[in-house]
């Protein structure tokens, strides 16, 4: 039961000392979670570099995977359904621009 008067923080004597630990710990927090965002971001800067690098070492690749993309947006776009194919086309567009994608990544893995 609390006393007539008194606040919780008052009878357990974590007054000012811990509100500044708890005021510590948010900035600690706060801190910590952008070191983790700039690190991932670092790294995903220098996989994406690697893999343009890669992209421009295997240009076929490249041009082929923005082929694919072309062809999916015109695809998307278009008012017919091709005698049925659309959807089918469409959905393997996609996995082939995702494993070239995964190939290119590969080299650059394998190249570092």
């Amino acid at each position: 039961m609390l006393q007539r008067g008194k606040t919780s923080t008052q009878l357990t004597g974590t007054g000012a000392a811990g509100a500044g630990m708890e005021e510590y710990m948010k900035k600690y927090g706060i801190v910590m979670a952008g070191a983790l965002m700039l690190a991932s971001a670092g790294s995903w800067v220098v996989h994406a570099q690697t893999v343009r690098t890669e992209a421009a070492t295997h240009p076929r690749i490249a041009t082929a995977i923005r082929e694919l993309e072309g062809a999916i947006a015109y695809l998307e776009a278009a008012p017919h359904d091709f005698g049925g194919h659309k959807v089918a086309a469409i959905r393997d567009a996609r996995a082939a621009v995702v494993q070239l994608k995964l190939a290119l990544a590969y080299r650059a893995k394998q190249d570092r």
